[in-house]
């Protein structure tokens, strides 16, 4: 399913993957140390958002209006997110069990989509729960 945004100019633009738009935006907006910005508002794209602000990621996420506004979180004036790689494309699912999860040693974050919702990896070793990886933040 598309989802259709009207931006500034009039033009009108196809998202695919609204989850991964949002996702490449909040890396783009890190690196060009912008602080706020605001997205297209969907369940997913809200879901991701939080569990990005509750592993400290994200500073606030506040909804107006069908559109969200994020505020990245930054460190002794650096963006904490570093890098993030997405795992998960519309093309290509990628699950992991509670076993996998537990076998990885780095010190990355993995968002996932479970059956109780979306969290990070801490939260889903917490409960026991495996699920699809969204995204990986570095």
């Amino acid at each position: 399913m598309y989802r259709v945004l009207r931006k500034l100019v009039g033009k009108m633009v196809k998202i695919d993957y609204p989850v991964g738009d949002f996702l490449i935006r909040v890396k783009n907006a890190a690196r060009a140390r912008k602080r706020e910005m605001v997205v297209s508002k969907t369940k997913a794209v809200k879901a991701v958002a939080d569990a990005l602000k509750k592993e400290g990621i994200l500073e606030s996420v506040t909804e107006k209006k069908g559109e969200l506004t994020v505020k990245i979180a930054f460190r002794r004036k650096e963006p904490v997110l570093l890098d993030l790689k997405l795992v998960s494309t519309p093309g290509l699912r990628i699950y992991m069990g509670i076993d996998e999860l537990e076998k990885i040693r780095k010190p990355s974050i993995l968002i996932l989509s479970t059956s109780k919702g979306v969290m990070s990896s801490r939260e889903a070793l917490k409960v026991r729960l495996g699920g699809e990886v969204i995204v990986e933040v570095l």
